[in-house]
C-alpha cells in the first residue's frame, strides 16, 4: 500500500485552505456549532461541539474528496476516479463525484455495514466488495487505477484532501472566534492537519489536541520514532479512525503544529456516544465522539473555549445497539448478572421479586434448565437490568446474595 507519492509531499498552505472553502461554497455545508452545557460544566468553561456528523454525506470527508476531484484535469476526470473506504470516504467520493460528473468505482470491504455501501450506491458511485481489511481494499483499488489510469482519490495523504478539510477550520474561527482549544479525531490525519494549518495560520495561541483510539494508535509511536511507523491489526469499534499507519503529509503537519496526542479506551467513547446521544440529541459514530471521550477523560485538561469536532455520524444501527448498551454498562446503567436457582414451580418469580425490592428494571430474561454444568434440580437465568449507577449496581449484587441466590461471575 502506498501511502504517499512526490505531490502528496507538497506543503499545504492558509491560501489553499481559502481557495478550498471557495470551491466547496454552495456544495458543503456550514455545519452547526451547538453548545454543550453538560460539557461546559465538567470542564468549567463553555464547550462547543462542531457539527460535522451534519455535512452532506453525514461525515467532513465530502470537503476532501470534492477539491480533490474538481483539481483534476480534463483528461483525468474522463478516466474516472477510484477511492477503497469502509464508509465515511465512499460517500464522500461518490456524491463528490456525481456532482462534478466523475465516474467514481469505490472499493469497499466485504464486512462493510449495509448501509453504507448502499448509500455509496445511491450517491451513483459503482460498488466492488473486495477484501475483509481496509488494508486489501486499498490494495486492490491501486491495482485498479493502475490497470484503467483511473485517478486514485487517498482519504488523507494528499494536499487538496487536506486543505478541503482544512475548511472545517475556518469555520470553527468564524464561529467561535474566542476558542482556546479544538480536539479532533486522528485517523490518518487528514482533518486534523487541515485543521491545523487554517488555525495556527491565523491563531497560533489556539491549542489543537488530536485523540486516537487506544487500540488504533500509530500517532504516539510514530511521533516518538519521528516518523511513521505502522500499527500491525488495530482494533476499535471506531472505524472512522481506525488506520493502521499516519500519511506521511498529514504526519509532518501533525508533528509540526498539532500540540498533543491523546488516546481514549473503548469504555469512553461508549460513554461519549451515549453522552452526545442522550444531551446533545445527537447521532456520532464513535469516531466522531472521540474528542468527547477526551473531555470525559481529563476535564482539567483543555483550557476553554472548547471546541470538540464531531467528525461523522455514519454509524451502523446494529453497532450503535450495542455500543449504547457498552456505554450504559459502562456508567453502571445497564448489568447483566447470570445465576442459579432451585428448579421449582415460583422460583422465577421469587427472583424477580428480590428484584423489584431493590428497583431494577429487568430488560430481558434467558432460562436455561438443561445444561451438563446444571444439577438435576437446578436452573440458570441471565438477567439484563437496567440500572441507576454503579451504587445501584452494587445494591443489586447485594441483595441477591442476601437472598441466597449464587451469582456467577
Amino acid at each position: 500500500m502506498s501511502y504517499g507519492t512526490t505531490d502528496s509531499l507538497r506543503s499545504v498552505t492558509l491560501d489553499d485552505v481559502r481557495g478550498a472553502q471557495k470551491m466547496l461554497s454552495g456544495v458543503a455545508r456550514v455545519t452547526a456549532m451547538e453548545g454543550s452545557r453538560h460539557l461546559s460544566q465538567l470542564i468549567g468553561a463553555p464547550v462547543h461541539l462542531k457539527c460535522e456528523n451534519l455535512q452532506r454525506t453525514g461525515s467532513f470527508k465530502l470537503r476532501g474528496a470534492y477539491v480533490r476531484i474538481a483539481g483534476l484535469l480534463p483528461e483525468e476526470r474522463a478516466a474516472g476516479v477510484v477511492a477503497a473506504s469502509a464508509g465515511n470516504h465512499a460517500q464522500g467520493v461518490a456524491l463528490a463525484s456525481s456532482l462534478l460528473g466523475v465516474h467514481a468505482t469505490v472499493f469497499m470491504p466485504k464486512g462493510a455495514p449495509l448501509p453504507k455501501i448502499s448509500a455509496t450506491r445511491d450517491y451513483g458511485a459503482e460498488v466492488r466488495l473486495h477484501g475483509q481489511v481496509v488494508d486489501e481494499t486499498l490494495a486492490a483499488a491501486e491495482e485498479y487505477a493502475a490497470e484503467t489510469g483511473a485517478v486514485f482519490i487517498h482519504p488523507f495523504d494528499h494536499p487538496d484532501v487536506i486543505a478541503g478539510q482544512g475548511t472545517v477550520g475556518l469555520e470553527i474561527l468564524e464561529q467561535c472566534p474566542e476558542v482556546r482549544t479544538i480536539v479532533v479525531g486522528i485517523g490518518g490525519g487528514g482533518l486534523a492537519a487541515g485543521i491545523a494549518v487554517a488555525v495556527k495560520a491565523l491563531r497560533p495561541d489556539v491549542r489543537i489536541v488530536g485523540v486516537q483510539a487506544e487500540g488504533a494508535a500509530a500517532y504516539p509511536p510514530s511521533l516518538a520514532a519521528g516518523r511513521p511507523v505502522s500499527v500491525h491489526n488495530p482494533a476499535t469499534m471506531a472505524d472512522g479512525i481506525k488506520v493502521g499507519r499516519p500519511g506521511l503529509m498529514p504526519f509532518g503537519i501533525i508533528s509540526d503544529l498539532v500540540d498533543e496526542v491523546r488516546t481514549v479506551s473503548e469504555d469512553q467513547l461508549s460513554a461519549a456516544l451515549l453522552l452526545c446521544l442522550e444531551r446533545a440529541k445527537l447521532v456520532v459514530e464513535p469516531a466522531g465522539a472521540s474528542p468527547v471521550a477526551a473531555l470525559l477523560g481529563e476535564p482539567g485538561a483543555f483550557p476553554g473555549p472548547v471546541v470538540a469536532v464531531l467528525s461523522g455520524g455514519n454509524v451502523d444501527p446494529v453497532l450503535l445497539q450495542r455500543v449504547l448498551r457498552h456505554g450504559m454498562a459502562a456508567q453502571g446503567r445497564y448489568l447483566a448478572v447470570r445465576l442459579r436457582l432451585t428448579d421449582r414451580p415460583g422460583a422465577l418469580a421469587t427472583l424477580l421479586g428480590v428484584l423489584s425490592v431493590v428497583d431494577a428494571n429487568v430488560l430481558d430474561v434467558s432460562h436455561v434448565r438443561t445444561d451438563p454444568r446444571l444439577g438435576l434440580t437446578e436452573a440458570e437465568v441471565e438477567l439484563h437490568l437496567e440500572t441507576k449507577g454503579p451504587a445501584h449496581c452494587a445494591e443489586v449484587g447485594q441483595a441477591l446474595r442476601e437472598a441466597g441466590y449464587t451469582v456467577i461471575d
